[in-house]
């Protein structure tokens, strides 16, 4: 029996993700039965979470439209500068932008947290964890592991194609449109919890004795209790990211 076959077109950097003779141009694709448009999505290697739009024969669909053969598919990712009213999104929209990350991403979470974005990571979570966490506190799960995200259970996400920490949170920045988001030094990079001013008095005993007499302002997590203070790492903090495009 003859396998139905529809034409598939897959745009920007959801290239990445084909195979070479599959990136840049339309090609035709077999299948069975009448499966949903995301399967076959994920079936060419492209996860579900990258994807933001999807034209079958010039309309968009949602992730479960049936197939039926002779379709041709237009898959999107992304968009970072324009609107689209009137279609409806793959994925209900989150009201805050807040991450979660996986175990390879300690230096992209440091950066995160300094900006004041939420971000939950730890060095030991599992795959299940990390799902859950995204799943039950509306956190979108950023990595470098495809499987991960095509897990079904998953609805927001993000691919790292940067490898470089500063890369990937420039990265982040434009993919989810966070610019004028960034509340620096309001988050401790330790633990992710809120910071707030601290006394002098506070400090006494707990940092250097030099810093206690050229500091007047100090910044306590309330969580950790960490200690943060205007110095040369905050200097050195700026320039690193001002080279990205990231200024505060």
């Amino acid at each position: 029996m003859d396998r139905r076959r529809c034409e598939f077109r897959f745009y920007g950097e959801l290239d990445d993700f084909l195979a070479p003779a599959q990136r840049k141009r339309s090609f035709e694709h077999a299948f069975d039965g009448t499966p949903s448009v995301k399967d076959r999505i994920e079936s060419l290697g492209v996860p579900h979470t990258e994807v933001d739009l999807i034209l079958v024969d010039g309309s968009p669909v949602g992730f479960d439209h049936r197939l039926a053969g002779g379709e041709r598919v237009a898959v999107y990712p992304a968009f970072q500068s324009l609107e689209l009213p009137g279609i409806a999104p793959l994925r209900p929209p989150l009201q805050q932008p807040r991450f979660v990350l996986d175990v390879h991403l300690g230096h992209l979470a440091r950066y995160l947290r300094l900006l004041g974005f939420d971000t939950r990571y730890r060095n030991d979570s599992d795959d299940d964890e990390l799902l859950a966490l995204s799943r039950t506190e509306d956190r979108i799960l950023l990595t470098r592991d495809v499987g991960l995200l095509r897990r079904a259970a998953l609805v927001h996400g993000g691919f790292l194609h940067e490898t470089d920490s500063r890369r990937q949170l420039r990265e982040v920045l434009d993919r989810f449109r966070l610019q004028g988001r960034i509340a620096p030094l309001t988050r401790c990079a330790r633990c992710n919890g809120l910071i707030g001013p601290a006394t002098p008095a506070l400090a006494r005993g707990r940092v250097p004795g030099g810093v206690l007499r050229e500091q007047k302002r100090f910044s306590r997590c309330h969580d950790c209790g960490q200690l943060y203070w205007p110095g040369g790492h905050l200097a050195r903090l700026r320039a690193r990211l001002a080279e990205i495009g990231v200024w505060f």
